[in-house]
């Protein structure tokens, strides 16, 4: 089976600090896998460097077997890949449903993006029910014609996340989605990400630091410490594992 994106002995330094050493991280189709790690442990440069934020010095990335190490952005999104993240950043002004909207006629690649932008562009019929399916997906439709800055956090982090799965991804990074959740939107969060693996087979990759959530989503855990993978396996695998312990718990830890 070919990954749906894969990291191979990636490296990436900036001046004298290594932030990444030879990291290697596979995610196949429909799989859900959690990157987990103390703070300033190359999370962050992993994402930037999959997504083409940041070129690796060392090592490949893959989308599909397809080498995009020195992709951009646009490029990576054109061959599936789709990202959040930890700030939430929408049109203020904008509904619910016209980020859809939207986002749907970005993917067709219709249209005049400042049109649709300042509300001037008329949808398709098409499009109209592509967005009303995502409402429906992201239990938003109660709130689809709202302004997003009178939703809450976690219907626009629905929101945000809609706007990636308009692209169709085969695979889905999200950067901290559970930050500022309280537990009944953490609970919709999850349903949403089981449904689009399950119906889509999409592939979620995960930076999360609520491990009670990606315990109970991801099927395999990666454990970065200083740039470095310290772990990889099932839940239950890594943090039995004592250097897992150490990381986080400190020396001495039981």
């Amino acid at each position: 089976m070919t990954a749906a994106l894969e990291a191979v002995g990636v490296t990436k330094s900036f001046g004298g600090l290594v932030a990444l050493s030879d990291v290697s991280v596979r995610i196949d189709p429909g799989e859900a896998v959690g990157v987990v790690g103390p703070n300033g442990a190359g999370k962050t440069t992993l994402f930037d460097c999959l997504s083409g934020v940041l070129a690796p010095d060392v090592g490949e990335v893959r989308i599909g077997g397809i080498d995009v190490s020195h992709a951009t952005p646009t490029r990576r999104a054109r061959l599936g890949l789709a990202r959040t993240f930890q700030r939430v950043e929408l049109f203020v002004g904008m509904t619910a449903r016209g980020h859809l909207l939207l986002a749907e006629r970005v993917r067709a690649g219709g249209g005049s993006l400042w049109r649709d932008v300042t509300g001037r562009g008329g949808a398709t019929r098409t499009e109209q029910a592509a967005a009303a399916g995502m409402l429906r997906l992201l239990g938003l439709e109660d709130v689809a014609d709202q302004p997003v800055e009178a939703l809450s956090l976690g219907h626009r982090r629905l929101v945000e996340l809609g706007r990636a799965l308009a692209a169709r991804p085969r695979v889905l990074l999200l950067d901290e989605p559970t930050a500022g959740l309280d537990p009944p939107e953490t609970v919709a969060l999850r349903g949403v990400l089981d449904a689009v693996r399950s119906d889509r087979g999409t592939a979620v990759l995960v930076v999360e630091h609520d491990l009670d959530f990606v315990n109970g989503m991801a099927e395999r855990l990666v454990v970065l410490d200083h740039g470095t993978v310290l772990a990889t396996g099932t839940p239950s695998e890594v943090f039995a594992h004592p250097a897992v312990r150490h990381a986080y718990l400190g020396t001495g830890a039981p």
